[in-house]
């Protein structure tokens, strides 16, 4: 048997920095055709908003031509705009839901 000197049997753990996942926003557009009180609905229902939150966003959606609904990851803000425009269409609105990136 040899009775040389042995490496040692420890390995070092390489620690990798992770980066998080980027978000993306969901923003509703604004339109001339669908009901406030439709979107507030809609922004309570898929984004849980309280009504006062969803009418602040509304109005903003109104005003300014779009608005915030949340920010998410990728695959869950795409889930959200589907849900939205699926949900809009069903009733026979043209609301417009999309997602952009942070």
């Amino acid at each position: 048997m040899a009775t040389g000197p042995r490496e040692s049997g420890v390995l070092e753990v390489e620690k990798q920095k992770v980066k998080p996942p980027p978000l993306y926003k969901v923003l509703l557009l604004n339109d001339d055709y669908t009901p406030m009180d439709f979107v507030v609905g809609v922004l309570q229902s898929f984004f849980s908003m309280t009504r006062e939150q969803a009418t602040q966003v509304m109005l903003k959606v109104h005003r300014e031509g779009m608005g915030v609904c949340g920010v998410f990851p990728k695959d869950v803000a795409a889930t959200k705009v589907e849900q939205v425009v699926s949900h809009a269409r069903q009733h026979q609105h043209p609301l417009q839901c999309v997602m952009e990136e942070t």
